[in-house]
């Protein structure tokens, strides 16, 4: 009697369900799914909400240095021998998380290339995401850089209709992302409006307006402070 034929590896389906090193976790609001100084032994990824990463300094100084959305990765510096957590995670709504231990996910990324291409295309965007943030803080305004911010949070680019940003993401989170103060981000996101680059009432609707005025680099958003 022949063998049935293994199925085809799926890697959303192997993120989505628990197994052999694997569980779902749930998180809600405000909730952290690691501190920084945590060992670091498990890789996660984000299957619904968004978690924020913050940094704290050796003063106590707090800085938010991204937000992760859905299909996301994180904690994976545990797989080229981080001992600790260098970031603190925290959900900004409420999550859903596939924890993968470090030995599930090299044991996957060894013998499904599959997997391993999902992996590689997530980490060569994280990479190109870095550089751009990088480019970003050293050359332009804090108000572009909120511009800038504001359509990667609604997802210009992607396919389909941008999203709205949900209250979880004010003004606070957009200050730090950007480095800069709530004051002025208060004050760009009035000016925003008023341009009618953006609406909000609750959550913030992103307008095509304000990608036409980043990518002409038209007078209405500063370039220099």
């Amino acid at each position: 009697m022949e063998s049935e034929a293994k199925p085809p590896f799926d890697p959303a389906a192997f993120l989505a369900k628990v197994g052999s090193g694997k569980a779902i976790l749930s998180f809600k609001k405000n909730q952290n799914v690691f501190q920084q100084g945590d060992v670091a032994d498990t890789v996660f990824y984000l299957q619904k909400g968004r978690i924020k990463l913050t940094v704290t300094s050796e003063q106590g100084k707090e800085a938010v240095v991204g937000v992760l959305e859905p299909t996301q990765f994180f904690g994976e510096g545990c797989l080229i021998g981080h001992p600790i957590r260098i970031a603190t995670t925290t959900a900004i709504e409420e999550c859903v998380v596939t924890s993968i231990t470090k030995a599930a996910m090299l044991a996957a990324l060894h013998t499904e290339p599959k997997f391993s291409e999902l992996f590689m295309v997530y980490l060569l965007n994280r990479n190109s995401r870095i550089v751009e943030d990088l480019i970003d803080q050293l050359f332009n305004s804090s108000e572009k850089r909120l511009a800038r911010l504001l359509l990667l949070l609604a997802h210009f680019g992607d396919e389909g209709s941008p999203h709205p940003i949900g209250p979880n993401i004010n003004q606070e989170t957009l200050a730090e992302m950007i480095g800069t103060t709530r004051s002025r981000v208060s004050t760009f996101m009035n000016k925003f409006r008023k341009l009618g680059f953006i609406s909000y009432n609750g959550t913030i609707e992103v307008h095509r307006s304000l990608l036409s005025a980043v990518l002409h680099d038209k007078p209405e958003i500063k370039q220099e402070e």
